[in-house]
C-alpha cells in the first residue's frame, strides 16, 4: 500500500525562501512592511491552531502577544538592550513562563469557559498597562531601533529589510518544529482529546498536561510574535497589543486560516491584512463591514478555513 508523502516541509521551505527572495527583490517598502506584520501574527495564529485542534479557542492571547511586545520595548528603554538575538528570545520566554502558571488554571476548563477565562486574564494586563504611568499608559512608547548581531541599520528601509529576512528564518523555524510536533505521538494527541479525552486518559495520558503542554507552546509563539511586532512598528500601547480586539484579530485570522497545516496562518494572515489595507482604503468608515463579511463567507462556505480550499483543488489536479 502507498503512502502518500508529506510535503510540507519542503513546501514551507521553498515558500519562505521564495517570500525571503522576492520580498528583497521586489517589493516596495509599504508591502514588505504589510508582510512583517502579517507575518507576526501568524507566528500566534500557528499557537492558537495547535489549540484549536485539540477543541480550545482562546479570546485571551492578546495577553501573551503583549507580554511579548513589552518585554521588547522595556529591555530597550530600561536596559538599552536592542539586540534581536536578545530580545526576542526573552520575549518568548516571559510568555512561556507566564503561560506555564496561568496554563494551571485555564487548563481545568473547556469551551467557552476556556475562552472567557483567557480573556479576563488578557484584559487584567490591559488594565494594569492603562493605568500604569510608568508604562506609558494609554499613549505606550517607542521601541528601541533594533541591531542585528551588533550591527544597526543606517535607515528605516536597511531596518525593515533586516527584520524581514530574520523573520522569514524564523517563520520557517517554526513552522517545521511545530510542524513535527504535530507528527509526534504528543501532537497527535491534539486531535484525540478533542474527539474523546476519556480514551485518551484510558491510553495512560494526561489530558490535563498535555493541553497544559500546547498552552504554553502558543503563549510561546504568541509572545515572539508580539516582540517582532514591536520591534516593526516601533512603538507599543496597550490598545495595539493587548486590548481584546487583539485576541479578535488573532481568531479571525485562525478561523480564516483553518487547522489544516502549519502554512496555513501565514498564508491566512497575508490575506487577512491585505483584505483590511484595501478595505480601509475604500472603504475608511466601513471596513469593518467588509471584514465581518468576510468571516461570515469562510464560517458558511469554507469552514475548513482558507487552506480547505487550497487542498481541495490539490485533490483535483491529482485526480
Amino acid at each position: 500500500m502507498e503512502t502518500t508523502r508529506d510535503w510540507t516541509i519542503p513546501g514551507v521551505t521553498v515558500g519562505f525562501a521564495a517570500v525571503a527572495v522576492l520580498g528583497l527583490l521586489f517589493l516596495p517598502d509599504w508591502l514588505m512592511n504589510l508582510t512583517v506584520i502579517a507575518f507576526a501574527r501568524a507566528l500566534a495564529v500557528v499557537g492558537l491552531m495547535v489549540l484549536w485542534r485539540t477543541g480550545l479557542v482562546s479570546f485571551g492571547h492578546a495577553l501573551y502577544f503583549g507580554l511579548g511586545a513589552y518585554t521588547v520595548a522595556l529591555l530597550g528603554k530600561d536596559d538599552g538592550i536592542s539586540e534581536v538575538l536578545i530580545t526576542l528570545p526573552a520575549a518568548t520566554l516571559v510568555a512561556a513562563t507566564v503561560g506555564l502558571f496561568l496554563g494551571f488554571i485555564v487548563r481545568r476548563y473547556r469551551e467557552i469557559f476556556f475562552a472567557m477565562l483567557s480573556l479576563a486574564f488578557s484584559m487584567v494586563l490591559y488594565g494594569i498597562l492603562v493605568k500604569t504611568e510608568a508604562l506609558g499608559s494609554t499613549d505606550g512608547f517607542n521601541v528601541r531601533t533594533p541591531t542585528f548581531l551588533g550591527f544597526a541599520p543606517e535607515d528605516a528601509g536597511t531596518t525593515l529589510r533586516a527584520i524581514f529576512l530574520v523573520l522569514c528564518a524564523l517563520c520557517w523555524t517554526v513552522a517545521v518544529l511545530v510542524h513535527r510536533y504535530l507528527q509526534s505521538t504528543l501532537g497527535r494527541l491534539t486531535t484525540a482529546i478533542r474527539d474523546n479525552e476519556i480514551r485518551v486518559e484510558y491510553l495512560g495520558y494526561s489530558v490535563a498536561q498535555a493541553i497544559h503542554g500546547k498552552y504554553v507552546m502558543s503563549a510561546a509563539l504568541a509572545g515572539l510574535g508580539g516582540g517582532i511586532l514591536a520591534i516593526a512598528l516601533g512603538q507599543v500601547d496597550p490598545d495595539s497589543m493587548v486590548n481584546w480586539t487583539v485576541s479578535g484579530e488573532l481568531v479571525f485570522v485562525t478561523i480564516l486560516s483553518g487547522p489544516g497545516s502549519v502554512a496555513a496562518p501565514f498564508i491566512g494572515s497575508m490575506i487577512y491584512e491585505l483584505i483590511r489595507t484595501y478595505a480601509f482604503e475604500w472603504l475608511p468608515h466601513a471596513w469593518q463591514l467588509i471584514v465581518g463579511v468576510t468571516l461570515l463567507s469562510i464560517i458558511f462556505f469554507l469552514p475548513g478555513g482558507v487552506w480547505s480550499l487550497l487542498a481541495r483543488l490539490r485533490r483535483r489536479e491529482v485526480e
